[in-house]
Parts: structure tokens; C-alpha cells; sequence
């Protein structure tokens, strides 16, 4: 399985910058499972505001990365090809550590339930190998 670049990504998603917030995918099993990358640089807009002096990525654009690699993994199957994935919830979402400029985000996210177009996903990011965010994400296809 060779490794998606960002291109090849807004291939799959309609996802495009600033809002695709995931650089690669490191490991993809279609409509099962996808693993990404984000590597946080101090460079992205919105540390000019969050926080000044103190600059953490939002636990809410960790959660969309997390929805974008997973839109990924459901994106990439045949029967969706060329849709869109839409948040239909987000549950039982932890936030366990800051997220800084330098980190390497590595996003995982696994589609554990599915009938027709809805979707139930287990997200987990982390940094250095211990858990920054976990949650469950709801989708639907559109």
C-alpha cells in the first residue's frame, strides 16, 4: 500500500486548502480503515490566534482532520466515489493533550459501523505515540 500525498488526496475528498488538514495517508484499506499525517507548523493561520504567546491547534480542527482521513477510507470505495462525507455527529469526544507547533499529528480512524450512506467511526490522534484526541464520529454520504 503506497503512501497518498496531498494531491492525491483532494483526489478522493473535496477537501482543499486552508481546510485540508491532513498532509499524507500512510496507510488505507478502503471502506475499512485509513492512517494520516499532519505535520503542525506554526505557520497555519490559526495560531496567529489561538493562542498568542502560547499557539495550540483547535481540538475542533484535530477532530476534522480525524473526519478527513476517515472520509478518506469511506471516500475511496467505488459505490462513493466523487460524494462528499458530512458530520452527522460527534460523541464521546476526549481531548488529552495540547497539540503544538512541531508535533506530528498521526490520525487513525476506523469505520465500525455502517448501513447504506450513514457511518460510525473510532478516531484516535496522537503525537509521539500518546493520545492527543479520541472520539466517535458520526457521518453521513452526499
Amino acid at each position: 500500500m503506497s503512501v497518498l500525498t496531498a494531491k492525491e488526496i483532494m483526489e478522493i475528498i473535496p477537501h482543499r486548502q486552508p481546510m485540508l488538514l491532513i498532509d499524507t495517508i500512510e496507510e488505507l484499506e478502503p471502506g475499512v480503515r485509513a492512517v494520516g499525517k499532519k505535520c503542525v507548523s506554526y505557520n497555519e493561520p490559526y495560531f496567529a490566534g489561538h493562542f498568542p504567546g502560547e499557539p495550540v491547534m483547535p481540538g475542533a480542527l484535530i477532530v476534522e482532520a480525524l473526519a478527513q482521513v476517515g472520509a478518506v477510507a469511506i471516500l475511496d470505495c467505488d459505490e462513493f466515489k466523487g460524494k462528499t462525507a458530512y458530520f452527522g455527529a460527534i460523541n464521546n469526544a476526549r481531548f488529552k493533550r495540547k497539540v503544538i507547533p512541531g508535533d506530528v499529528l498521526i490520525l487513525e480512524t476506523e469505520l465500525i459501523k455502517r448501513k447504506g450512506s450513514i457511518g460510525i467511526a473510532r478516531a484516535k490522534a496522537t503525537v509521539d505515540g500518546k493520545t492527543a484526541v479520541v472520539a466517535e464520529l458520526t457521518f453521513a454520504i452526499g
